[in-house]
C-alpha cells in the first residue's frame, strides 16, 4: 500500500515535470515580414540595448559588448538574436554562460534554463571583427560602412545586424544606452541626447542615450572628424548638428528649427527627446537616412532633403510601419512634407507638384508602377512610385477633403500612434473616421490599382 502510493506520487512528479519541460519552447527565428521573413525573432520583446564599441579605423575591427534586456513573451527554452559576422568571445544569459550556435545572421542561444513567461532576462554578448557591409536587394549598401576617417552607420531597413546583435524588426522599439570609444579626435555620434565624452590614453568615449523607443533600423554610431554643435531650441530641445570639416559648412542646417517648429504645427508636438543631424563625406552612400534624432547625410544636403529627414521623425521614426511592404507611410509622407514646406516657404505648392507628376503620360509604367502599397518585391521598396506616388496619394486626399479635414488626418495620425507601429488599413480607417466618408475606392485607384489613377 505504502509503496503502491509513492509509486503514484512519484509518476505524478514525472507527468508534472515532464509538462512543465514541455511547456517551455523555442522563440521563432523570424517575425515573418514579407520583404525580411528572418528578420526579427519570436519569444520575447525587448525593453532596451546597452552598447559598448571600440572602434579603429585604421584596422576597421570593431569590439562590441551588447547588454539586451528583454521580457519573455512566451516559455523560452531558446531564442535567436539577429547579428552578422563577428567572433563571439563571451555569451551569458542573466549571468551564467549560455551556449549559442550561429546559422546565417540567427544567432541561436540556449539558455541554462529556460525563461518563464513575463520574466524580464538579459543578454550580454562580446563579439570583435570586421564589420560586414551589407548589400541590399535594390543593389544599395548599409550597416557599418567605412568612410576615410570613421564610419558611417545605416541601418535601413536590414543592416543593423551588421554592427550589433538585435531583434531587428521594426515592430519591437526600445531605448538605447551608447558608449562609443574612438581615436582622440574623431567624434561618435549616436542618437538622443549627449551624456558624456571623456578622453583616456589616447581614445575618447562618447555616451549618447535615447530614452524614446526606436525601432532597430534607425540606431547610428556614425563617427569620424566632425566639428559638432550643441544648442538648444526655444522650447529647450537639444539640438546637435555634426559635418564633416572636409565639406562646406551647411548653411542649410540652419533652416532645421524652422522645420521642426513646422511639422510640429502640422503634425502635433516632436516625438523625440532631441533633434539634429549628421553630414558627413560619404557621397558613395548614395542615400540619407533618417536615424532617429540625427539623419544621417553623406554629403551637404539641399533644403529638400533636410526636411524630408526631419519629417521623418514624425512619419517613420515614431510612426513606424509593421511590415516593410508599406513603406509608403514613411516615404510618401516624407515626400507630401518636402511640398508642404515648398508651398509654406512662399514656392512651389503641393498642388503644383502634384499636376506636374501628374502630367506624366499613363504610358510611363516606370513611373506609375509599381503602386505604392504593393511594392511587390524588396528591389522596389526604395522606388520612385513609393515616394512620388504616395505623395501623390495624400495631396489627392487634401484636395478631395479639404484643408481642414486633412490636417485632421494627418494631426490624429502623428499624435495617436506615437512611438508606435502602423498598417495602411490603419490610415484608411482613420482618414474615413475623421472625415465621414467611404474612402475604398479612392485609397484603391491611388494605393494599389497598377497605371496611373484616372478616377478616385
Amino acid at each position: 500500500m505504502i509503496r503502491a502510493l509513492f509509486t503514484a506520487v512519484l509518476a505524478l512528479g514525472l507527468t508534472a515535470g515532464t509538462a512543465t519541460a514541455a511547456a517551455f519552447t523555442p522563440g521563432s527565428a523570424g517575425l515573418g515580414d514579407p520583404f525580411f521573413p528572418l528578420a526579427g525573432n519570436g519569444g520575447y520583446d525587448v525593453t532596451n540595448y546597452s552598447l559598448q564599441l571600440d572602434y579603429d579605423p585604421a584596422t576597421d575591427v570593431l569590439a562590441g559588448q551588447a547588454v539586451v534586456t528583454a521580457q519573455a513573451t512566451q516559455d523560452l527554452s531558446r531564442f535567436d538574436l539577429d547579428l552578422r559576422g563577428f567572433d563571439i568571445s563571451r555569451l551569458t544569459v542573466d549571468g551564467s554562460a549560455a551556449s549559442f550556435t550561429r546559422d546565417g545572421q540567427e544567432l541561436v542561444i540556449t539558455p541554462a534554463a529556460g525563461i518563464p513567461s513575463g520574466a524580464t532576462f538579459r543578454v550580454a554578448v562580446d563579439y570583435r571583427g570586421v564589420p560586414e557591409v551589407i548589400t541590399d536587394p535594390d543593389s544599395s549598401i548599409e550597416g557599418w560602412i567605412p568612410t576615410d576617417d570613421g564610419a558611417f552607420v545605416v541601418g535601413e531597413p536590414q543592416g543593423s545586424p551588421g554592427w550589433y546583435p538585435c531583434n531587428d524588426n521594426p515592430r519591437d522599439k526600445a531605448t538605447f544606452d551608447f558608449a562609443v570609444t574612438v581615436p582622440e579626435g574623431l567624434t561618435a555620434l549616436a542618437n538622443g541626447v549627449l551624456v558624456s565624452s571623456t578622453t583616456r590614453a589616447g581614445r575618447t568615449t562618447w555616451a549618447w542615450r535615447e530614452d524614446d523607443p526606436m525601432s532597430t533600423y534607425l540606431a547610428t554610431s556614425t563617427l569620424g572628424r566632425f566639428d559638432l554643435t550643441e544648442s538648444t531650441l526655444p522650447n529647450g530641445l537639444p539640438v546637435y548638428v555634426a559635418i564633416d570639416p572636409q565639406l562646406a559648412k551647411g548653411q542649410v542646417l540652419k533652416k532645421l528649427p524652422e522645420a521642426v517648429e513646422l511639422y510640429t504645427s502640422l503634425y502635433g508636438p516632436y516625438p523625440f527627446n532631441s533633434v539634429g543631424a549628421i553630414v558627413d563625406s560619404a557621397k558613395f552612400v548614395g542615400y540619407s537616412l533618417e536615424t532617429q534624432t540625427k539623419p544621417n547625410f553623406p554629403y551637404v544636403p539641399d533644403e529638400a532633403t533636410l526636411v524630408h529627414e526631419i519629417s521623418h521623425m514624425w512619419f517613420g521614426d515614431s510612426v513606424t510601419l509593421t511590415e516593410w511592404p508599406d513603406i509608403w507611410l514613411h516615404e510618401g509622407f516624407a515626400t507630401w512634407s518636402e511640398w508642404i514646406w515648398s508651398e509654406r516657404q512662399g514656392n512651389k505648392s503641393a498642388a503644383q507638384w502634384f499636376k506636374q507628376l501628374y502630367n506624366t503620360p499613363a504610358h510611363d509604367s516606370a513611373f506609375w508602377n509599381p503602386p505604392p502599397a504593393i511594392p511587390g518585391t524588396p528591389v522596389f521598396l526604395f522606388n520612385g512610385t513609393i515616394y512620388y506616388r504616395g505623395g501623390m496619394t495624400l495631396q489627392a486626399l487634401r484636395e478631395k477633403l479639404g484643408d481642414f479635414t486633412f490636417s485632421r488626418i494627418l494631426r490624429d495620425w502623428a499624435t495617436e500612434n506615437r512611438h508606435g507601429n502602423v498598417t495602411t488599413a490603419q490610415f484608411v480607417a482613420l482618414a474615413e473616421r475623421d472625415s465621414g466618408q467611404q474612402l475604398d475606392r479612392f485609397f484603391d485607384a491611388w494605393l494599389y490599382q497598377v497605371g496611373k489613377p484616372t478616377e478616385w
